[in-house]
């Protein structure tokens, strides 16, 4: 499980490698043309019920921890499904089952 570190309140977002590592593909570009967009999940079974969203802006910190050392492999198709996700108005939508609020 790789984590992502979202402002400076100490709060993480806990979700498989893989999916970290496509979503920063899409972030880092997003923030990089200075673009914000919403990421949203559905929670899991060991939380409340519900789902959650943050805005993600350039000026907002971001910190990308992965447990793996070894970059995976990327998959192109995946990349360009985020990214047209982060283009709409409801924001990138994580799959169900690969994200755990952490704390």
């Amino acid at each position: 499980m790789g984590t992502l570190f979202y402002d400076n309140s100490g709060r993480s977002i806990e979700m498989d490698d893989i999916v970290l590592a496509h979503l920063k593909v899409v972030i880092a570009t997003k923030l990089r043309r200075n673009e914000s967009f919403t990421l949203s999940w559905q929670h899991d079974e060991e939380e409340p019920g519900g789902r959650s969203t943050i805005w993600l802006h350039p000026a907002i910190p971001l910190m990308f921890q992965f447990d793996d050392p070894n970059p995976p492999e990327l998959d192109p198709r995946r990349i360009q499904e985020y990214a047209d996700s982060a283009n709409t108005s409801g924001g990138i939508l994580i799959p169900d089952g690969h994200v755990r609020a952490g704390s």
